[in-house]
């Protein structure tokens, strides 16, 4: 009776090691040989995602149009539009589905935003916007890089 037990135990256990790795860390992906990774979605994923990244965009235009019109508070509320909060409104269906490195991507640049709305509130120094937008922007062009979108 004792062996039987262990047996079942080691199964489930590479059961949900493998269906970790699957949801957690690969995501629903095809490599491609333009070096980027195709993560495929349904319509509706792909297109909340590209919403979402719209959002970056114009937050993104704000900031820097924040910046030059030395208005800090149109800084930090355009920087937090596109923060943490925003993670909020994304199922988890489709978190499962992205792979480890775009998810680490996207919870950095969530929280950068936020950095860079606090920074904007306590620092109110453009200067410093300026160089965390850049180091923000550096997300973006990874991810674009990296990653793009098909339908599944």
């Amino acid at each position: 009776m004792f062996k039987p037990c262990w047996s079942i135990v080691i199964i489930l256990s590479l059961v949900t090691v493998g269906m970790a790795y699957k949801f957690i860390i690969q995501g629903e992906v095809i490599e491609e040989p333009d070096s980027r990774t195709t993560i495929l979605l349904t319509q509706k994923e792909r297109d909340l995602v590209l919403f979402e990244m719209r959002i970056f965009l114009q937050s993104v235009q704000q900031i820097t149009s924040g910046i030059s019109a030395d208005d800090m508070d149109l800084v930090a509320s355009s920087a937090r539009k596109s923060g943490r909060n925003a993670q909020i409104a994304v199922p988890g269906t489709l978190i499962g589905k992205l792979p480890i490195a775009f998810k680490k991507l996207g919870f950095d640049t969530h929280a950068k935003f936020d950095e860079l709305a606090l920074d904007a509130e306590q620092l109110g120094d453009g200067e410093h916007t300026v160089t965390q937008l850049g180091t923000l922007l550096e997300n973006c062009v990874s991810c674009h890089s990296a990653f793009k979108f098909n339908i599944e």
